[in-house]
């Protein structure tokens, strides 16, 4: 035993057991996560040229507005920290690029493929990070409660959009747009950054399971029918007190016009028989 104890104190035999016992953990840990390190290693390049690609579309399309390295300019803010959502749905919806530069900027159709738009979002994001594009799961009706969501929209939501989602007028000219044209995704990144004159409505105001609730609520109402009529573009009520006011108006004039001429026709009769007399 002697020897082996000598062995033991000797300096090199205890690297050389270290530098076994990593081999072996190294050799166990490659066998058991082979398949995954080739998955995660395939992931880190796409993404890579994601952020390559998108950076080439970005110098062409979008630096001349935000910057060279996105830092922003006179006429364009800054889109570091922006993060991916932004860019989705600013560019998705056709707001971006912007065809009037301080203007409020409408839906219109894009001019980008949606995997050119990734490639500028993951571009974008790389430079800063900010909220990311929400996962299918994330935005999925399956399993959503669309009666809380009508109760968030209602409190959260209605007073610009209007009840149904159709939009409606805000302040200094400017309004709140329809939601009937939106995606699921492009509702909850809308709710992510806040465009325009919306504010954000982070995690820890409304929670990512509230926001799956209102966004089922609203495509739900899409197919809805109209149990009273008309829906009258379901905007609420000041397009529902201009039809009756206007229909009530009409009625009131249609009688006037039936009295006079009952009252005229009746004064010509009297003439007549006056005259015949």
């Amino acid at each position: 035993m002697s020897w082996i104890n000598a062995r033991r104190r000797r300096p090199a035999a205890g690297y050389a057991a270290l530098l076994l016992g990593l081999v072996v953990v190294a050799l166990l840990y490659g066998s058991l996560t082979h398949q995954g390190g080739v998955t995660v290693a395939s992931a880190a390049t796409g993404a890579q040229q994601d952020v390559a690609a998108g950076k080439a579309l970005f110098d062409t399309s979008c630096s001349s507005c935000h910057g060279l390295d996105a830092q922003g300019t006179s006429v364009a803010p800054s889109l570091i920290g922006a993060g991916a959502a932004a860019v989705d749905f600013q560019m998705s919806t056709g707001r971006m690029p912007a065809r009037e530069l301080g203007a409020e900027n409408d839906r219109k159709p894009t001019t980008f493929t949606q995997q050119q738009i990734y490639d500028i979002a993951a571009y974008v994001a790389s430079l800063g990070g900010g909220p990311a594009i929400p996962p299918e799961s994330a935005v999925s009706s399956e399993g959503a409660n669309t009666a809380l969501g009508s109760e968030l929209f209602s409190t959260n939501c209605a007073q610009c959009h209007g009840f149904a989602g159709a939009g409606g007028a805000l302040t200094y000219g400017k309004s709140a747009p329809s939601l009937n044209a939106s995606t699921p995704t492009q509702i909850y990144e809308a709710m992510l950054t806040g465009p325009e004159a919306m504010p954000v409505f982070g995690d820890g105001t409304i929670t990512p399971a509230e926001k799956k609730d209102i966004i089922a609520y609203i495509t739900a109402t899409r197919s809805e029918t109209n149990p009273g009529g008309f829906s009258l573009g379901r905007t609420g009520t000041t397009t529902e007190g201009l039809v009756g006011w206007a229909g009530g108006l009409t009625f009131l004039v249609l009688i006037a016009m039936w009295l006079t001429a009952k009252r005229r026709d009746h004064v010509q009769g009297e003439s007549e028989n006056s005259t015949h007399e």
